[in-house]
């Protein structure tokens, strides 16, 4: 027997595309775009899955799931949507939803889930929360920040123990603060620790607490970040840092359930959610005996990885808006970017990642002379935020491709239509002096080593005004 999917959408490419899909999966679909469309069809019939989009032409798809539910309580639901911010994840969660998928979506893991949510006995039921709240910490629309907001809504309603990767200033920090805020411990203390920052003496000290005369300098009981924590989240940032000593106490407290105080006998039971960040790859630590493997399992129960900046360049224009309203919030001049110098910004390495995006943001707030910010405002800045050249004797900085090019566009940038011509040449000039150098103006040898026939290098060197005897004559 086929069994029926209920397909709300109303663009109709993605609609005919969906339904392709799902019909190579066995299913009937009926589609129809609007809610008050999906209402009649579902009081008339019962169907295995429902697939929706969220902004459809009268009203909101995620708010009036609650009708859904009321009609057909165990039919799962997955809810597509181009509005890809962790709010809209974390309403499509709080439905109850089978699944949420940010558009553009892979078409077949789309199928695939519908076919998973059709034969599940019985959909997730709707846990009838408070809806949550805007001025969430997370911002980005990409790709990769969807899988993120992804993960984070899978962890809101448990108390799994998360571990968070990711360079320094990526964020990680403020996806911790989204599981504490959207999750089952909101009303609860959010505790953060920055483990490397406190010395390795008195870590045990901070995180588990002392009695009164532990230790010289224990003049009273302290309460540790443990307890501190109790009914909330344990935020333990840079845990890769942390000593090895105090690394085997954490793991005793995770597989105990509970922590002693130093000096004490006491067993305090944990009532806390632990969740780690860490921008260094651990596995390389555990291999060089810095790091605890058994504490990394208990750590990495679930997940998080935060991309770098560089795999978001689609995140930069809303987040630089995004910054410039935070500065004008906390009293900065109100400013506004316009698209060139948006596109510019988007170009940039930002290898100090989303930290140095926003305190740059702010600077630019401060000192740009119009309220209007275009891209010949944000040049010199980036130009005095570029590093320094090495030193005389000192190693040359390392720069890989992608950053070199990021920065000769943005520097370089030639009229639109010769930017292939102008960066082949910018890139093959040196390319070939260096090589010329090496091979001390020998073409046929220079050739040979870049791997083109030589009459195509004795082209390219005439069109690029390379003359191999300059390269001959030198010492």
């Amino acid at each position: 027997m086929t069994q029926n999917v209920l397909l709300v959408e109303d663009d109709m490419s993605i609609a005919i595309v969906i339904t392709a899909a799902l019909e190579a999966e066995g299913f009937g679909v009926s589609h129809c775009v609007t809610i008050a469309e999906r209402d009649r069809m579902l009081a008339d019939r019962g169907f295995a899955a429902l697939v929706t989009d969220v902004m459809l032409p009268d009203g909101d798809g995620i708010e009036t799931i609650e009708r859904v539910r009321a009609l057909h309580p165990h039919m799962p639901i997955v809810i597509l949507s181009a509005q890809n911010t962790l709010d809209t994840a974390v309403r499509a969660t709080d439905t109850g939803a089978f699944e949420y998928f940010p558009k553009p979506f892979d078409i077949d893991e789309l199928a695939r889930t519908v076919r998973q949510a059709a034969g599940t006995a019985q959909g997730l039921a709707a846990d009838g929360e408070e809806p949550v709240a805007d001025g969430l910490p997370l911002v980005g629309r990409s790709a990769a920040m969807q899988s993120v907001f992804r993960m984070i809504t899978r962890v809101l309603r448990n108390d799994l123990t998360v571990l968070i990767l990711g360079e320094s200033g990526t964020g990680k920090e403020l996806v911790a603060e989204a599981i504490h805020q959207l999750g089952n411990r909101r009303e609860g203390p959010f505790i953060a620790v920055n483990t490397a920052a406190i010395p390795a003496e008195l870590i045990e000290s901070e995180l588990f607490g002392h009695e009164k005369g532990a230790f010289t300098g224990a003049v009273a009981r302290h309460v540790g970040k443990f307890e501190q924590a109790a009914g909330g989240t344990l935020f333990l940032d840079e845990i890769g840092d942390m000593p090895m000593q105090a690394q085997t106490r954490l793991l005793r407290a995770l597989q105990s359930g509970t922590v002693r105080r130093v000096g004490g006998r006491e067993e305090i039971r944990l009532d806390t959610r632990i969740v780690a960040a860490t921008n260094k790859d651990l596995e390389p630590e555990i291999a060089a005996g810095r790091f605890r493997e058994d504490l990394y399992y208990r750590l990495n129960v679930v997940p998080i990885h935060m991309p770098p900046l560089r795999d978001r360049r689609d995140d930069i224009d809303v987040l630089a808006r995004h910054f410039l309203q935070h500065a004008a919030n906390e009293g900065l001049p109100r400013r506004q970017l316009t698209k060139e110098a948006a596109d510019l910004l988007s170009r940039q390495p930002w290898r100090g990642n989303v930290r140095e995006l926003k305190n740059f943001i702010y600077r630019l707030a401060l000192l740009a002379r119009e309220d209007v910010i275009d891209a010949e405002a944000v040049l010199p800045l980036l130009t005095q935020e570029a590093p320094p050249p090495a030193e005389d004797g000192g190693a040359p900085r390392a720069v890989d491709i992608a950053t070199a090019v990021s920065e000769w566009l943005a520097v370089n940038r030639p009229p639109s239509g010769s930017i292939y011509n102008s960066a082949m040449a910018a890139f093959e000039r040196p390319l070939f002096a260096e090589v010329l150098r090496e091979t001390a103006g020998n073409q046929l040898r220079a050739a040979q080593a870049l791997g083109i026939n030589r009459n195509t290098l004795r082209k390219r060197l005439g069109e690029l005004a390379l003359d191999p005897e300059e390269f001959a004559r030198r010492p």
